[in-house]
């Protein structure tokens, strides 16, 4: 029975002991280093917080007017659908009262022994295939024959209107993919910046949500009107936006209770009668390009390489825009951000 006992295991000490200690403790780093902590970001300064938030923000802004482009395709799509189907339906609806008036005839024509061929092709289940099997025009009399034509010619419109109908709704539901993948990118954006923005101490994060605030060094606060605008349109496009300061930015608004950036200049230019794009890309175009040392108020502001962002001059080097998500619109200096160029709608 003592041949079956489990041996008992010898403690390491010494030297030996040491080392296998050091190995075990090694070879529990080496796991913590792939399955834990230590895949962690490494921890960043105040300001490369701030550096990759803004980074973050202006790519989020970037996808932003992306997805208002593609919003505005989306829409163009939808609204010729709805055309291109109504019609479809008006001019399928006239033809089957035309074929229901020949009821009639119908009747009579198959009493006295036959269906005139005109007839006999507007009450068909398919109109198309009564066509195509029958020499129609060469049975008929002349005044048949122009009914065939007739009829040939309402059914070959409404055809096309319903591929043209099929071709606009493959295009929305390409926009619509497209939507989301830029809507995706956006949350994906925003969502990284907050995280990276909880790193932050308090006073830190306040200090970043004021900055290029009215509170902020460059930031002088200005009354409307301080400086006089070139004509009346681009006054009342600037009283606007100076009414909006303190709305929230939402990616994808256009007021009156929120706006993202080219939603706000978009909006502000449309109270004064002008009807801009709806892009930051596409407004840049709108109206004459003009040279950051001769800007007035009411010209549209561009900024960053990609045309990401607009806000709307209102002199002394001062803009009013709407910055990036969790903040409002507000007055901040032009240097705030690369100057990219400008235009004056009017």
């Amino acid at each position: 029975m003592a041949a079956h006992r489990k041996p008992r295991q010898r403690t390491l000490t010494g030297p030996a002991g040491r080392t296998a200690a050091t190995l075990a403790l090694a070879g529990a780093a080496t796991a913590t280093a792939f399955d834990g902590p230590a895949h962690a970001e490494p921890r960043l300064t105040p300001a490369q917080v701030k550096a990759k938030v803004d980074a973050l923000y202006e790519q989020a802004e970037t996808a932003t007017e992306q997805y208002n482009g593609t919003k505005v395709k989306a829409d163009k799509a939808r609204t010729a659908l709805t055309h291109l189907r109504d019609e479809a339906t008006r001019r399928t609806e006239r033809l089957n009262s035309s074929r229901n008036a020949l009821g009639s005839i119908a009747s009579a024509q198959y009493r006295a022994g036959g269906l005139d061929p005109a007839v006999q092709l507007a009450l068909s289940s398919s109109p198309e295939e009564y066509l195509e099997g029958a020499s129609l025009a060469e049975r008929a009399g002349s005044r048949q024959a122009a009914r065939i034509a007739a009829i040939r010619k309402e059914l070959a419109r409404i055809a096309e209107l319903r591929t043209r109908a099929d071709g606009r709704l493959t295009e929305l539901r390409a926009s619509q993919s497209e939507l989301a993948r830029h809507k995706s990118a956006v949350q994906e954006k925003i969502g990284s910046a907050e995280r990276l923005l909880d790193r932050l101490t308090a006073p830190q994060r306040a200090q970043y949500d004021q900055r290029g605030g009215q509170d902020q060094p460059g930031a002088t606060s200005m009354a409307p009107g301080a400086v006089r605008a070139p004509n009346a349109r681009a006054a009342a496009a600037v009283a606007y936006a100076y009414g909006a300061i303190g709305k929230p930015y939402v990616w994808g608004a256009t007021g009156p209770g929120a706006f993202d950036c080219s939603g706000l200049t978009q909006a502000a230019w449309r109270s004064a009668g002008v009807s801009l794009p709806r892009t930051t890309y596409t407004q840049i175009n709108r109206g004459q390009r003009v040279s950051r040392d001769a800007l007035a108020p009411g010209d549209l502001v561009f900024f960053f390489s990609g045309i990401s962002h607009v806000g709307i001059y209102v002199g002394g080097g001062q803009m009013i825009h709407a910055p990036r998500p969790g903040s409002a619109v507000r007055l901040a200096p032009l240097d705030q951000m690369p100057f990219a160029g400008a235009s004056r709608p009017v």
